[in-house]
């Protein structure tokens, strides 16, 4: 036996699937946070078997890329448990780390829209349409201000096609959600910022659309120097409430209030 060459161990069918699911995840094709098909749905679409589905889930979750969702499922890791809560405790403890964030997210998402702008595909460009399209449609109820928000901005998010970016804002994870909420519901709360995020938000929609990078970055500025500026302002107390939010039930009320 010739030393120089040895013998190739074969791939199970499952290490291929793990594979090529971890690239989907690093391209951010599969994106933080996002729910995969079901074990079935996934074997018809690769054309293999559950059981080699099911093992490459396994090596994916012991590597940390997925978990498995309460009820079932399985989702890409949004982010560590432990740096959710320790982000989380540290914005709770000062405002001034919450004016922080605010101010780090301004400039992340001043550089995605550039990004979404240039480089988005037709159907990351829909994907923004449709969330823009939900948030702006009449009748709309208040209590889905902040989710629509989020979904907006995610949709960029996924358009810059950077899955660094993609990871760096799922490290953000809940406390992003909340920020959000309290942006929404406490901070800017009034029916005139409800107008002028609206206008804010179709400036960016509409300079992504026409893939203007530069017109994108600067309402993407815009609409966030807008809420930067309230921070430095002086945000209001997690118990005081806001203008035009005194109607909203208990079951309505924003967790990000606890932000504040």
């Amino acid at each position: 036996m010739d030393p120089r060459f040895q013998e190739i161990p074969r791939e199970r069918v499952a290490d291929r699937i793990a594979s090529e699911l971890l690239r989907l995840i690093s391209s951010g094709e599969l994106a933080p946070g996002e729910r995969l098909p079901g074990e079935r749905q996934l074997a018809d679409m690769m054309g293999v078997s559950r059981v080699s589905i099911r093992a490459a889930l396994q090596q994916l979750k012991a590597q940390g890329f997925v978990n498995a969702v309460q009820g079932g499922g399985t989702r890409i890791t949004a982010a560590a448990d432990e740096l959710d809560s320790a982000l989380a405790r540290l914005v709770r403890s000062n405002r001034d780390n919450l004016h922080d964030l605010a101010e780090v997210r301004t400039n992340l998402e001043v550089w995605a829209a550039r990004r979404a702008a240039e480089r988005a595909t037709p159907e990351q460009r829909a994907e923004i349409d449709r969330t823009f399209v939900t948030m702006t449609s009449k009748g709309r109820p208040s209590r889905m201000k902040a989710e629509d928000d989020l979904n907006f901005h995610m949709a960029i998010a996924k358009a810059s096609g950077s899955a660094v970016y993609l990871h760096l804002l799922s490290v953000l994870g809940d406390v992003l959600e909340q920020m959000l909420a309290f942006n929404r519901y406490s901070l800017c709360a009034t029916p005139s910022d409800d107008q002028r995020f609206a206008q804010q938000h179709r400036a960016i929609w509409s300079a992504i659309k026409a893939r203007d990078g530069d017109a994108a970055a600067a309402a993407m500025k815009d609409h966030l120097t807008t809420v930067l500026s309230r921070y430095e302002e002086g945000a209001p107390a997690a118990d005081e409430p806001a203008a035009g939010s005194a109607t909203r039930s208990p079951d309505d009320r924003s967790p990000g209030s606890s932000l504040g």
